[in-house]
């Protein structure tokens, strides 16, 4: 657990220091961005060690069958992230596709997870990206992307996301977790 409580802040911090500190983030240029990097995949890789060496402890009984919810949210949750690497229709509507699809991703995994160490991961992901969003927001208004690719981009993304998809299930079933079980209890 505490693993993940350090990961969780070393992905955090770095994140948010453009948004906290920007004079002193500007003041040290582009030298922060190595910094930043390796920071985050730090807390990245403590999150993921965390997570797997922790204790099983119950905290709520996940409601059986969430394993579809999980599925579908979790599509949602990928699309949402290739949304601005695609520059879809939804490029021009929404402002933070990722964080939400962060969101998404962290209300999935909570669905289908109630033990300590995923309400901490999962829910400090998800956390962590509310926090981004208001960050950022309260930082100015948002410039509307003028022009993306439309539905073009819409249709590589689908693409993306059932490719996508598709190896987050292989591997989260060689992790011992068959996400088309339909339930995980």
């Amino acid at each position: 657990m505490t693993l993940i409580a350090i990961g969780l802040a070393l992905w955090a911090l770095p994140h948010w220091f453009k948004r906290l500190a920007p004079e002193m983030r500007a003041g040290i240029g582009d030298k922060a961005k190595g910094v930043v990097a390796v920071a985050t995949l730090a807390g990245l890789v403590l999150m993921v060690l965390g997570y797997r060496g922790s204790e099983f402890v119950p905290v709520y009984t996940p409601m059986p069958g969430m394993g579809h919810a999980n599925n579908t949210l979790m599509l949602i949750s990928v699309f949402l992230f290739g949304v601005g690497g695609t520059k879809g229709v939804l490029y021009t509507r929404l402002r933070h596709p990722m964080l939400l699809g962060t969101v998404i991703w962290a209300v999935a995994h909570l669905l289908v997870n109630g033990d300590q160490a995923s309400i901490l991961l999962f829910g400090g992901m998800g956390l962590w990206a509310l926090i981004s969003m208001g960050l950022i927001n309260r930082a100015g208004a948002w410039v509307v992307p003028a022009n993306g690719r439309g539905f073009k981009g819409d249709l590589m993304n689908v693409a993306g996301t059932l490719l996508l998809f598709g190896v987050i299930a292989m591997v989260h079933k060689w992790l011992g977790h068959p996400v088309f079980a339909g339930t995980y209890y």
